[in-house]
C-alpha cells in the first residue's frame, strides 16, 4: 500500500487543487490537440518520483513527462532489475476539459515484467491494484477490499466494450468501426485508466489499442488479468512492458478474444 499511498497523496496534492482552475498557460499541446499536457500533470509527476526516489531508491523511475523530456529513458525499462512506471495524470484530455474522469497510474517492472499495478482515481478516491498472483482488488482509505472478477463471456451480439480507434490505423479505422456494428456497445472514455477499471470491475467483455506507451497500459493489464481476463497483443503474442506497438486486445476469457480479433478487430 506504501506505492498506492503515494500516487494518492500526489493527486490529492498537486491535481484535484488545480481541476477546473486551469487557465491557457496551464495547459500545452503535445502533438497534437488531443494529446495535452498540464501544469498538474508536471507537478503530480515531480511529487511521485520524490517519494519513490526514497521509498525505492533503486528502482528506474519512467514517467510520461519524464519520457517527454528525455526520450531514452524509456529504453532502459526493459533490463530493469526493478522500474517504476508513472502516468501522473491518464486522461489528461478529460482533465483539461473539467471532466471528472482521471486517473492516476502506477505499475512495478522487474527485469521485465509487470509485478504490480495500481489505478488510483482522484475523485472517487478509491484505488484498483493487483500483484501478480494475488488477484485484483478495489481498495479504500478505510481499509476495505473487494476482489475484481472480470464478466462472464458473451455472444458477439451482446459484447460491451470499450476500445480507441482514433489510433489505429488510418486505412483500417473504417472497416473496424464497420465492424463494431457487430456488437451491442462501444465506448471510450478517453481514459485507459477509467477503461481498465470497468473492465475488470466486470462491466463489459473487452478493451482493444493499438497505441502502447507502457504508462497507459501495464497496470491496466495485470490488473484484468489477475481478475481472470486473456490479454495479448494482435498477434497473440504476450504483451510485455518493452512493447510499443503491436496493438492489445484485452478480452474476458480466450475464445471472446478470438472471436473479437477475427470479427471486428481485423487491423
Amino acid at each position: 500500500m506504501a506505492l498506492a499511498t503515494i500516487l494518492r497523496d500526489a493527486a490529492q496534492a498537486e491535481a484535484l487543487p488545480r481541476f477546473r482552475r486551469l487557465d491557457a498557460s496551464m495547459v500545452q499541446v503535445k502533438t497534437e490537440a488531443i494529446d495535452l499536457v498540464t501544469e498538474a500533470d508536471v507537478a503530480t509527476e515531480e511529487a511521485i518520483k520524490a517519494r519513490l526516489a526514497t521509498a525505492m531508491p533503486d528502482a528506474l523511475f519512467v514517467g510520461e513527462e519524464s519520457v517527454a523530456a528525455d526520450p531514452a529513458l524509456l529504453l532502459r525499462l526493459a533490463d530493469a532489475d526493478l522500474a517504476v512506471v508513472v502516468d501522473p495524470i491518464d486522461g489528461t484530455a478529460n482533465y483539461a476539459a473539467g471532466l471528472p474522469l482521471f486517473a492516476t497510474m502506477a505499475a512495478v517492472v522487474s527485469r521485465g515484467e509487470t509485478i504490480a499495478g495500481i489505478i488510483y482515481d482522484p475523485m472517487g478516491d478509491d484505488w484498483v491494484m493487483a500483484e501478480k498472483g494475488g488477484g485484483a482488488w478495489l481498495r479504500r482509505p478505510s481499509g476495505e477490499a473487494v476482489r475484481l472478477k472480470v464478466a462472464a463471456p458473451l455472444p458477439l451480439p451482446q459484447m460491451v466494450g470499450m476500445a480507441s480507434v482514433a489510433y489505429m490505423p488510418a486505412d483500417k479505422r473504417p472497416q473496424v468501426l464497420q465492424n463494431t456494428d457487430k456488437l451491442r456497445l462501444l465506448s471510450n472514455f478517453r481514459c485507459a485508466g477509467h477503461e481498465y477499471r470497468t473492465f475488470a470491475s466486470g462491466h463489459g467483455q473487452f478493451v482493444c489499442y493499438n497505441k502502447l506507451m507502457p504508462w497507459d497500459h501495464l497496470a491496466g493489464v495485470l490488473i484484468s488479468q489477475e481478475a481472470g481476463a486473456f490479454a495479448a497483443r494482435l498477434d497473440g503474442s504476450p504483451y510485455l512492458p518493452r512493447h510499443v506497438d503491436g496493438g492489445l486486445l484485452v478480452a474476458v476469457d480466450k475464445s471472446n478474444w478470438d472471436e473479437l480479433r477475427r470479427e471486428v478487430f481485423t487491423f
